[in-house]
């Protein structure tokens, strides 16, 4: 590939922000509102034109497990708070031994979640709104303006044209990293299957929807390979997509969506209707940062000084981790730091930390040192790590699960709850 120079005279907006988060995804939603609710000046920017990110545009309307497995609640904070909002409107599928709580009885039951995608998605418009956090829609960051290896501000590209926006703190949650990746901070690449499910309607699940009276009952997905979490039924020759090239992502969407419409196409006609594809491509563990500590599936049960949240598995109960804050930065980038499913992690314990409750966790947690970092006036890679769990603690989130919760006989600990493969 050939290069060509270009220099352009760029527009500066006025407004310079304390924090600006890149990416409107569940993580970064925790971030920039830990950061408002601190009194901070907080900007976010969504590439798409609604809020949720896979959670609603990519049509994984799942709070996967909140707890243990055996009636023990883990995952607490803006987790928990992002829960019982998103199904407060809409629809929802809720165990009933979960819905006022943390069950009184031991049960298997595990807590989760569905709910309506897009109505969760504009109810995140208006609580954003109110909470004073500026948005901003259709608009991509493309360039980290760099000094050495502090991040002076962004160049976004929106209806307006290029614009460089100044802030203080950069909280990448796009996803694939590509805020840090392209500021020079080290990362990782893992290829994802080819996964793709949208929504149908048909006659049948209207009928099912009239006698049971509620509406999802209605819907089930449509998808292109019927291709799980773990690989099965990936065809052999399609190579695994890495989500930070162009050409991989275009041919994804192209080679799923005539897979799909291949699946669907001899229906009758009148019988069903499509009535939504994700608006992004679903994938999950593209690029993550090369952290000051990356997450390992041997870090099952072990704790760790700077835990920033515990988690569960949202497959095995009983499995327990601690994350901590290294996995959220590099060191030496003194204003940058990601959360979300760009944080630092690797084989399956990449894929624990990167769904909706624990990607929340870590974006609570990267708001919380935004705001120590500039109270601190320090780095945010050198933020007193006690005052940023201290946060999170009196933000009701677990920064070290109870010992007493690790099976007494491992070897029979983590039966699956219930196949999430398809997240």
């Amino acid at each position: 590939m050939g290069s060509m120079v270009f220099q352009e005279e760029i527009p500066v907006r006025g407004k310079a922000y304390d924090v600006i988060v890149a990416g409107g995804g569940v993580a970064g939603l925790a971030a920039a509102l830990t950061a408002r609710r601190a009194g901070k000046k907080v900007l976010l920017i969504e590439k798409s034109t609604m809020l949720g990110g896979l959670a609603t545009l990519g049509l994984i309307n799942l709070f996967v497990p909140m707890c243990n497995g055996r009636g023990k609640q883990i995952i607490f904070g803006l987790a928990e708070e992002f829960l019982r909002y998103s199904i407060q409107y809409g629809w929802c599928r809720m165990p009933d031994e979960w819905r006022n709580g943390e069950p009184k009885q031991p049960t298997e039951v595990r807590y989760i979640a569905s709910f309506s995608p897009n109505i969760f998605a504009v109810a995140l418009t208006e609580f954003f709104a109110a909470e004073g956090i500026e948005l901003l829609f259709d608009v991509t960051v493309s360039t980290p303006v760099m000094e050495g290896k502090h991040c002076k501000g962004l160049i976004i590209q929106g209806k307006s044209g290029r614009e460089f926006i100044r802030g203080s703190i950069i909280v990448d949650t796009t996803g694939d990293a590509d805020l840090l990746r392209r500021a020079g901070v080290p990362t990782r690449k893992r290829g994802n299957f080819t996964t793709y499910m949208g929504r149908m309607i048909t006659l049948d699940g209207c009928r099912r929807a009239a006698e049971s009276g509620r509406i999802e009952d209605a819907f089930s997905r449509v998808s292109g390979y019927a291709i799980d979490l773990h690989g099965r039924n990936q065809p052999p020759e399609i190579p695994l997509c890495d989500g930070t090239d162009t050409d991989q992502v275009s041919h994804y969407i192209e080679l799923n969506q005539r897979k799909l419409f291949e699946n669907i196409k001899g229906d009758t006609p009148e019988s069903r209707e499509i009535v939504t594809l994700p608006g992004m491509a679903q994938l999950r563990t593209t690029c993550c940062i090369d952290g000051d500590y990356t997450l390992q599936e041997s870090d099952t049960y072990r704790h760790f000084d700077d835990s920033i949240g515990a988690t569960c598995d949202f497959e095995r109960r009983d499995f327990l981790y601690e994350m901590p804050y290294r996995i959220l930065i590099r060191s030496g980038f003194d204003n940058l730091i990601t959360a979300g499913r760009s944080a630092a992690g690797e084989g399956y314990a990449w894929d624990v930390i990167r769904v909706i409750p624990p990607a929340i966790i870590t974006g609570q947690a990267a708001g919380n040192a935004a705001v120590v970092a500039l109270d601190s006036r320090c780095g945010i890679d050198k933020v007193d790590v006690v005052k940023v769990q201290a946060k999170q603690a009196e933000q009701n989130v677990m920064l070290h699960f109870d010992d007493a919760l690790i099976p007494k006989d491992l070897e029979n600990a983590g039966e699956p709850g219930e196949d999430y493969g398809h997240i």
